[in-house]
């Protein structure tokens, strides 16, 4: 029987959604939504639309790269879940996504991630039945890395998916996620702004936007205080999701026309104004982006054109980092802008 979606204001969206085969088929397609009260706040003439990676099904655009690493490594016959312990490094929202794409599938995972990650995302990776073992904060993502590989050398029929220098990553985001801001824009986007963890959002969206019009710019965003794209030094920040402290294998620097430094504050400040004045509940990174995207849109070339800031995660496993910890003082500011 046929049947039909409505939204809040009634409009029709779409007709029969096809029954998944299970959770990892609902990755994807991911809405766009104008930003209306931010750029006015801070004097922005651009049109930014927002990503909204939160949509997939653990909160996070790593969904994307969580199955499709999973499913490139089955198809070449390299894991199977009988026989394979999966190990992965994580900052947090990859950890996630691959303890989802285990559950459905039934891998044992292990992940290894510093302790300076919020406790949401730990218990959201038990609730799903990964196993964890923690690096210390100060080592940064490499010593997640780096205990990772340890952990490979020790354990039999064990492999590293290897996010930061697996192709699989960039590759799903030509293929899904590139394809869906084009689609969405009608090909009307003048720039793409996205922060770099790994690298394989802005890698892949931008490959295959630049090819479908060259013209459109993109713009990098990495943590003020590890500033390594830039040439500075690692450093510590606590914009999780971004600034891993070296450049990853995947990601291609040639495609990136700009990299802005975004200090902790501004992310954070950014974030909670986000949830305030958008109705956008979004995480740290989120935050560092649409920073960028506003100091992008206060200049005067980018007037009146379309900007496209990808918001990788929900806002609910950050409560307990200090973006949400004190909120009731705060102003909007952000250095560079009106």
């Amino acid at each position: 029987m046929n049947s039909t979606y409505t939204s809040y204001s009634g409009k029709l969206l779409k007709e029969v959604m096809p029954i998944a085969t299970d959770i990892t088929q609902l990755v994807g397609r991911t809405p766009l939504v104008r930003l209306n009260r931010l750029p006015q706040i801070y004097g922005c003439n651009a049109h930014l639309l927002a990503k909204l990676e939160s949509f997939n099904p653990t909160s996070s655009v790593k969904d994307r790269i969580a199955g499709a690493m999973v499913v490139e490594a089955e198809q070449k016959g390299t894991i199977s879940p009988t026989k394979t312990v999966l190990i992965e490094p994580t900052s947090g929202n990859t950890g996630i996504a691959l303890a989802m794409v285990a559950a459905a599938k039934g891998y044992r995972l292990i992940l290894t991630m510093p302790d300076s990650m919020s406790t949401e995302r730990r218990a959201m990776l038990r609730a799903y039945g990964a196993e964890i073992q923690l690096t210390p904060g100060n080592e940064g993502i490499q010593g997640a890395i780096n205990l990772a590989k340890e952990l490979v050398n020790q354990i039999p029929n064990s492999y590293l998916l290897q996010q930061f220098d697996n192709l699989a990553n960039p590759k799903i985001h030509e293929t899904t996620t590139a394809e869906e801001i084009w689609l969405d824009c009608e090909g009307d986007i003048d720039g793409l702004v996205a922060g770099i963890g790994t690298g394989g959002t802005i890698t892949g969206c931008a490959r295959v936007l630049k090819k479908k019009n060259p013209n459109i710019k993109v713009f990098g965003v990495e943590p003020a205080n590890s500033a390594v794209l830039s040439g500075g030094q690692p450093g510590a920040h606590i914009i999780q999701g971004i600034g891993a402290g070296f450049i990853p294998k995947v990601l291609d620097t040639s495609l990136i026309d700009e990299v802005l430094k975004i200090s902790d504050d501004e992310a954070m400040e950014t974030g909670r104004q986000l949830a305030r004045q958008e109705g956008l509940l979004s995480g740290i990174s989120s935050g560092a982006a649409v920073a960028a995207a506003l100091k992008i849109g206060c200049t005067s070339n980018m007037s009146n054109k379309r900007l496209v800031v990808v918001l990788p995660s929900f806002g609910e496993r950050y409560l307990s980092t200090p973006m949400f910890n004190n909120v009731s003082s705060f102003q909007p500011k952000i250095d560079g802008c009106i």
